[in-house]
């Protein structure tokens, strides 16, 4: 198989099912929700309204 695309950067405390995800291909953030069956995706985004972007080393 090949690469992983995304990949946890972190978890929100005790929180459990929050996750902060970022796609090594474009380094942009998302906050992913998971309950049970269900949940949901978002890109997080500055005060300006852009798409966080991690730098990826």
């Amino acid at each position: 198989m090949g690469k992983k695309r995304f990949e946890i950067m972190e978890t929100e405390g005790s929180m459990k099912g929050l996750y902060v995800i970022v796609d090594k291909d474009t380094g942009v953030q998302y906050l992913m929700a998971k309950f049970g069956v269900s949940g949901g995706l978002c890109p997080l985004l500055d005060k300006t309204g852009k798409p966080l972007i991690r730098e990826m080393l």
